[in-house]
């Protein structure tokens, strides 16, 4: 009978030393499982930033790549504003538009847009850049008088600021 109490405390002993390290093995498991979900979660955060870096260097790329073809537009809307009165001309004038308006949907399929200004539009000086502050009677202080440059942007960044005259 001695013998068999004695068995039955070491089974109460090996069952709570089973038992205490059970509930030691699901503290560690919870401890593992919370760490996971923290790198996890901290991954996640880490590829989404990667991610937009990513696209952020690219806008930056294809801004400077961009930057190289506004002259370009430049000359062909110059030359369009200044267009011969002969009629034998209308075929070329024809030919340099549609080359224009070809360059401006390629730059369009890319997500450039050229800046929204005219005139008695309010000064920004984020967007546009003036090249000169003159006395104006038709406009009040700080709007734009003419465009000089036409301006450029990728998404919401400014890939060329418009070159504009201000009214003072």
């Amino acid at each position: 009978m001695e013998e068999l109490r004695r068995l039955l405390r070491e089974m109460e002993q090996y069952q709570q030393r089973l038992e205490q390290e059970n509930e030691e093995l699901r503290k560690q498991n919870e401890d593992y499982l919370d760490s996971l979900q923290r790198e996890r979660a901290s991954f996640a955060n880490y590829k989404r930033r990667v991610d937009l870096d990513n696209a952020s260097f690219a806008d930056r790329l294809l801004g400077d790549h961009v930057k190289f073809f506004l002259p370009v537009v430049d000359d062909l809307e110059r030359a369009l504003l200044h267009r011969p009165e002969d009629p034998d001309c209308d075929s070329w004038i024809s030919g340099i538009d549609l080359i224009l308006q070809k360059l401006l949907k390629a730059l369009e399929a890319k997500d450039v847009h050229p800046l929204d200004l005219k005139p008695g539009d309010l000064f920004d000086p984020n967007t546009q850049e003036a090249v000169t502050h003159e006395e104006n009677d038709n406009y009040t202080d700080g709007q734009i008088i003419e465009v000089v440059q036409t301006g450029y942007q990728i998404k919401d960044r400014v890939i060329r600021p418009a070159l504009v005259r201000v009214a003072k």
